[in-house]
């Protein structure tokens, strides 16, 4: 055999392992590097969109927890507000209360002002009695001169 022949021969064998490796070897070869390729930017499209999930979670949890201070915010201010509304309240019924307590003792006084001109009345006309007795040396009948002694309290 000549070298031509061995060189063609080898040429046959050889395009026939190329028919042979495109025919069979090649596609599951090629498949399993497309479906890797295909699991490859799935992952990367996932991973995408966890990202953007994640942004947007993220997002989210901020508007929550500023909407979470503000709402705070608004209950703190509306108790600082009730409290000094509590405050007022009890300071104006207090208020009332004093002015109550003042009335009364002010009426109080008053009635035990009027009992003391009463009381200082009924001395002064007992005495002026005593002493007009005493003038006159003779004794005064309280029950007879009733209208006299009633006149003298007024005029006192």
């Amino acid at each position: 055999m000549s070298i031509n022949a061995t060189l063609f021969v080898q040429a046959i064998v050889f395009l026939l392992l190329v028919l042979f490796t495109m025919k069979f070897v090649w596609p599951p070869i090629a498949k399993a590097l497309d479906e890797r390729a295909q699991k490859i930017a799935a992952g990367l499209a996932a991973a995408e969109k966890a990202k953007a999930e994640l942004a947007s979670a993220n997002q989210r949890v901020e508007q929550e927890l500023v909407k979470s201070r503000n709402e705070t915010t608004s209950l703190l201010a509306d108790a600082e507000r009730r409290a000094q509304q509590i405050v007022e309240e009890a300071k104006g019924r207090a208020t009332v209360e004093g002015d109550k307590i003042v009335a009364a003792a002010h009426a109080e006084a008053e009635q035990q002002s009027v009992r003391a001109r009463e009381a200082l009345r009924e001395q002064v006309a007992a005495l002026a009695v005593k002493g007009a007795e005493q003038i006159l040396r003779k004794e005064v009948n309280a029950g007879v001169h009733a209208d006299l002694l009633a006149r003298l309290k007024t005029e006192l």
